[in-house]
């Protein structure tokens, strides 16, 4: 009982945890259409428990969940057609959306009081590995759209969706180890708008908690 109310009370924590249990299978599942299967169940399970980290925040739940309904949908499609064009675009296009309100309303929480509970502190890694997502999606799209926007160190100019979100995380880190490159206007300008957005995801968060600091320390006697 206590175990399941702690679930219950950290739904950040289990969408953390879930994001970065699908990152380290992905390699081992992506080769098989059962393993594809896996895949887009774990992925219809990160969605759903986004949907429900919302439940927490100030934002509108059933925002999410209309929201949701099509990602979990086209989750299964691209699990089963991952290299048909038009269910990836249309993937991405659902996904895109859910996933930024998603980590809008997750900021939205980390900031909604004075206070930072444990499950907040959870929201603050979950809601940038959201960010990742969401971005990974925006270069699915552009890749539907504007073909070999990013080659590979081998020359590759079809990436994976699993690329495409190692080339978002090292993005959003801004740590620069991609072996994935931008080669095309359109795309360059996607990777500059989700740096700009990792700045300023960091510079966010290091406000915030100075400010709590800050307050903190002038209620001291």
């Amino acid at each position: 009982m206590t175990r399941l109310r702690a679930v219950r009370n950290h739904p950040s924590a289990i969408l953390l945890a879930l994001q970065l249990v699908a990152v380290l299978s992905y390699p081992f599942l992506d080769g098989s259409v059962a393993g594809r299967a896996v895949v887009g169940v774990v992925q219809m399970s990160v969605v759903f428990l986004a949907a429900w980290a919302v439940r927490r925040t100030p934002a509108l739940s059933w925002v999410a969940v209309l929201l949701g309904g099509p990602a979990m949908v086209f989750t299964v499609f691209e699990a089963l057609q991952p290299s048909t064009d038009w269910v990836v675009l249309v993937s991405a296009i659902v996904h895109v959306p859910f996933y930024f309100y998603v980590s809008y309303a997750m900021i939205r929480y980390l900031f909604h009081d004075e206070r930072v509970t444990r499950d907040e502190l959870y929201a603050t890694g979950a809601a940038f590995t959201v960010v990742a997502w969401g971005f990974a999606y925006v270069y699915a799209a552009g890749q539907v759209v504007w073909p070999e926007s990013f080659v590979g160190a081998n020359g590759d100019s079809d990436q994976s969706w699993f690329e495409l979100l190692y080339l978002s995380f090292t993005t959003l880190t801004s740590v620069g180890l991609s072996d994935i490159v931008p080669v095309r206007d359109h795309a360059r300008s996607l990777v500059m708008v989700e740096q700009v957005a990792g700045i300023f995801y960091v510079a966010l968060v290091v406000a915030r908690l100075v400010g709590l600091n800050a307050i903190r320390h002038s209620r001291r006697p």
